[in-house]
């Protein structure tokens, strides 16, 4: 490996940590791109919400879904990738949870930010228990105008049965985190 490679990657990951350090310290007082970023321990007390927009994304066998499909469920979208290790992490506990809350209306969905083949790959050795939309690079720019104010995966927005985008989350997200908040809504 020559000097400007490491220096790269060295730099690359550098730029990673400092996001994901970053989004752990933004308040709910402020707001970036329009949305304001809410805060962990307070997120399902706010009054805050903002309704999510609707997106039609295929699945791994081409059928296309509308966002709405899911609307009478409380959705659990999470933008993820094959190559990001704290997105992997997440999704046997998300499989978990799936199974212990479908009967009380929680939905899980996974967006993918990257190619079909990658998720096809990835999805063959670990089956997931809840749709997964392919959205590609146009997924970034839809988590963005969600409210990814870092731009980074994992992002995971909880929306209620009226649409409202009631938490987000950039970065990995803990089983015990995750039953907190789902049992906040129940």
């Amino acid at each position: 490996m020559n000097k400007n490679t490491l220096l790269i990657s060295l730099l690359t990951i550098v730029a990673i940590t400092g996001g994901l350090f970053t989004q752990q310290y933004i308040h709910a007082d402020k707001v970036i791109s329009g949305y304001p970023v809410l805060r962990e321990t307070s997120a399902l007390s706010t009054t805050t919400e903002h309704p999510l927009t609707e997106f039609t994304l295929a699945d791994l066998a081409g059928k296309h879904h509308n966002i709405s499909e899911w609307k009478e469920k409380i959705r659990i979208l999470n933008f993820w990738a094959s190559w990001c290790p704290p997105c992997l992490k997440e999704i046997p506990e998300f499989i978990k949870i799936q199974d212990e809350f479908a009967e009380q209306g929680i939905q899980f969905i996974g967006i993918a930010v990257e190619d079909k083949h990658s998720v096809a790959e990835y999805i063959k050795s670990n089956p997931v228990n809840y749709p997964i939309l392919i959205a590609g690079d146009a997924g970034i720019a839809l988590s963005r105008q969600l409210g990814n104010a870092v731009n980074t995966v994992p992002f995971t927005l909880i929306v209620n049965r009226n649409n409202q985008i009631i938490y987000r989350q950039a970065g990995e997200m803990s089983r015990a985190k995750m039953l907190e908040l789902i049992k906040a809504i129940l």
